[in-house]
C-alpha cells in the first residue's frame, strides 16, 4: 500500500508541474508602517486570522528586507533598483514637490503587459504626481483607484487643504480618463480599496489573460482612524484607547485581505494566483507621543536601518505552486521585479510582445530560492546610503550593508535605535546614545538578529571589507532627487484638490532643488576606519557573549 505522505507529494508534484506551465495571476499587497510585532504570523499580539492563514499555507520569508521609509521602498519595488540608483535614497516625496520615479525607469506593470497581463493599482502611489506622466495609469497600469500622495485622512481623503482620491483609467477608445472621486468622501479608505480589489477579481472570472494587481493599503499609517466596529473587537482586552485603535486598524486590513481571498475562491482563480505580502518599512516608533506599534524584538523602526526598520513581516502564497514552510533566503524588495518577470515569462520560455529594456537591475529572480529552497543568487543587500540628515531619523549620513550573516552601519543607524515592545508587554526600552558622527557598528545578524552586540572592534577586517563595498556602491549613486515645494502645486488652484500642475514639456529648474547639506562635509567615511569604543557595550555587559 502506498504511503499517504508519498501519495500527497506525488499529487502536489503533478499539480505544481501543470501550474508551472501556466502564467500565474500576481497580487502584491503592501501594508504601510506595519511592524514585525503587529501581526499574528510573526508572534504578535494583534489578531490577524486571514494573514495568519495565508502565511501558514504559504512560505514565510524570514529575511525579507525593504527600505527604512515609504517612497524609497515603493521605488525599489517598482524599478528593481536600489534607491541610490533612482534618486530616492533620502526621505520621501512631500506634497507639492515636483519630482518622482524617473520616466526612463521601466517598472513592473510595463514589463508584465508585454506578456499580456492586465495591470491594476489600488491604494497609495507616492512615486510622483507633478506631471500626469508620473501617475500610475500613465506608467503601465490599465487603471488606478487610490491617492497620489503619501498620506491622508482615511474618511475625508484630505491632505491639508486638498482632496486626493481618484479613479484613473483608459476607456474602450484608448482615451485616458482622470476622475476625482468626490462622491466617496466620508467612506473609510480601507473598505473602498478592498471593494475595488473584490470587483477587479470578480471581473476576471471569464478573462483568459492573467492579471497583476498592486494593492497598497493605507493602513496602518497615521492618522490612526478606523470605524468603531473594529475598535469594539478589542474593548475587553486592550484598555488603552490609542492602542485599541491601532489594533483595530490592523484588523480592518486583515478583514479586507480575507475578503480578497474569498473573492479569488469564488471566481475560481485562487489556484492560479500568487500573493506576496509585506510592509513598506518598520513600525513608526519614533517622533510619536504614544508608541502603539511594535517591531519587537527587533531594534529600531521606521527611518532607521536597524532590523526593526527594514526587516519586513512578509510571506508568499501560491497554492499548488508552493509547499507550506519558511525561507531563510536573503531577499530584498528589488527582487520582486525580476521574480515576477520570470513568472510571467514562464522562466524565459515565453517571449515578450516587444523587446524590454531596463536599466541595470539590483534585484535577482528569487523563484527557485523560494519555491525549491535552492541557494539564492543574493549574498548582500545595500541597506541604504543617505548623505543627509533625516527629520525624526539619523542626524548624520548613514551607510548600511548586509553581507551574508554580517551587517555594517557607518554613521548612524537611527534614531529610532531602541527596542520598542508591543503594547502591554513589559520588556524594557533601551536606547544607546552614540557619538553623532563617525560611528561604526558591526553585527552578526545570524547570531544576534536583535542587534544587541556591536562587534566592530573585534573584526576590523570585516569592517574594512564591508566599508570598501559601501564605497564602491557610493561611486554608482545618483544625486537625491528631492525638490523644494512648488507654490504652484497648491490645491487651492484646483478646487482644493491635489492635481498634477506642471506641463509635460515644463522643466524643473535647479532653483527648486532642496538646499541639502553638502555631501563633502561628511567625507569621514572615505578615511581609514578606526576602532571606536562602543557606548552600547556597557548596557549589555551582562549579555551572553554570542561570538
Amino acid at each position: 500500500m502506498l504511503n499517504p505522505f508519498v501519495l500527497l507529494f506525488v499529487v502536489y508534484a503533478v499539480q505544481s508541474t501543470k501550474l508551472e506551465e501556466k502564467q500565474p495571476n500576481i497580487i502584491y499587497i503592501l501594508s504601510d508602517d506595519l511592524g514585525h510585532g503587529d501581526v499574528g504570523f510573526t508572534g504578535g499580539k494583534i489578531e490577524t486570522p486571514n494573514l495568519d492563514k495565508l502565511a501558514k499555507e504559504g512560505i514565510l520569508l524570514k529575511q525579507h528586507y525593504v527600505q527604512p521609509i515609504c517612497s524609497p521602498t515603493r521605488s525599489a519595488l517598482m524599478s528593481g533598483r536600489y534607491p541610490i540608483h533612482t534618486g530616492f535614497q533620502h526621505s520621501v516625496i512631500h506634497p507639492g514637490e515636483p519630482w518622482g520615479l524617473h520616466l526612463d525607469e521601466t517598472i513592473i506593470p510595463q514589463i508584465l503587459k508585454e506578456y499580456n497581463y492586465s495591470t491594476h493599482a489600488v491604494g497609495k502611489w507616492h512615486l510622483g504626481m507633478h506631471k500626469w506622466s508620473y501617475t500610475p495609469a500613465k506608467r503601465g497600469f490599465d487603471d488606478f483607484f487610490g491617492y497620489y500622495l503619501g498620506s491622508q485622512n482615511y474618511d475625508s481623503h484630505m491632505r491639508g487643504a486638498g482632496y486626493d482620491l481618484r479613479s484613473d483609467y483608459w476607456d474602450e477608445n484608448g482615451k485616458f480618463v482622470a476622475n476625482v472621486r468626490y462622491d466617496l468622501k466620508g467612506q473609510y479608505s480601507t473598505e473602498l480599496y478592498t471593494q475595488r480589489m473584490v470587483d477587479l477579481i470578480s471581473d476576471k472570472k471569464a478573462q483568459e489573460n492573467p492579471f497583476f494587481i498592486y494593492m497598497a493599503y493605507q493602513n496602518v499609517h497615521a492618522p490612526h482612524m478606523v470605524p468603531q466596529r473594529y475598535i469594539d473587537q478589542y474593548s475587553t482586552h486592550i484598555k488603552d484607547k490609542a492602542e485599541r485603535t491601532f489594533a483595530a486598524m490592523v484588523s480592518a486590513m486583515d478583514e479586507g485581505i480575507g475578503n480578497i481571498t474569498t473573492a479569488l475562491e469564488t471566481a475560481g482563480l485562487a489556484d492560479n494566483t500568487i500573493i506576496v505580502f509585506s510592509s513598506d518599512n518598520g513600525a513608526n516608533v519614533g517622533c510619536v507621543g504614544h508608541v502603539t506599534a511594535s517591531n519587537y524584538p527587533y531594534r529600531g523602526g521606521k527611518r532607521s536601518i536597524y532590523e526593526g526598520g527594514i526587516r519586513s513581516p512578509s510571506f508568499i502564497w501560491g497554492r499548488g505552486r508552493l509547499q507550506p514552510g519558511s525561507s531563510n533566503a536573503l531577499i530584498h524588495v528589488t527582487d520582486w521585479l525580476p521574480t515576477f518577470w520570470g513568472l510571467a515569462s514562464l522562466q524565459g520560455k515565453l517571449k515578450p510582445n516587444h523587446p524590454i529594456s531596463t536599466k541595470p537591475l539590483d534585484g535577482v529572480n528569487q523563484w527557485l530560492a523560494i519555491s525549491e529552497n535552492k541557494d539564492s543568487e543574493r549574498t548582500e543587500i545595500l541597506l541604504n546610503i543617505d548623505p543627509y540628515p533625516l527629520p525624526c531619523g539619523h542626524r548624520v549620513p548613514n551607510y548600511g550593508i548586509r553581507w551574508k550573516g554580517w551587517k555594517l552601519i557607518l554613521g548612524s543607524g537611527g534614531p529610532p535605535d531602541g527596542w520598542y515592545p508591543a503594547p502591554n508587554m513589559t520588556a524594557q526600552q533601551e536606547t544607546c546614545h552614540k557619538p553623532i558622527e563617525g560611528y561604526v557598528e558591526l553585527y552578526n545578524i545570524e547570531l544576534d538578529p536583535y542587534e544587541h552586540r556591536n562587534v566592530s572592534d573585534r573584526y576590523p577586517h570585516l569592517v574594512k571589507k564591508l566599508t570598501h563595498k559601501l564605497l564602491a556602491y557610493n561611486e554608482t549613486a545618483v544625486p537625491p532627487g528631492n525638490m523644494k515645494v512648488d507654490p504652484a502645486a497648491s490645491p487651492k488652484h484646483f478646487n482644493y484638490t491635489w492635481m498634477p500642475w506642471m506641463g509635460e514639456e515644463e522643466e524643473v529648474g535647479e532653483d527648486m532643488r532642496k538646499n541639502l547639506w553638502e555631501i563633502e562635509k561628511y567625507s569621514w567615511v572615505q578615511s581609514e576606519v578606526e576602532e571606536l569604543p562602543d557606548p552600547c557595550l556597557q548596557s549589555f555587559s551582562n549579555s551572553v557573549d554570542m561570538l
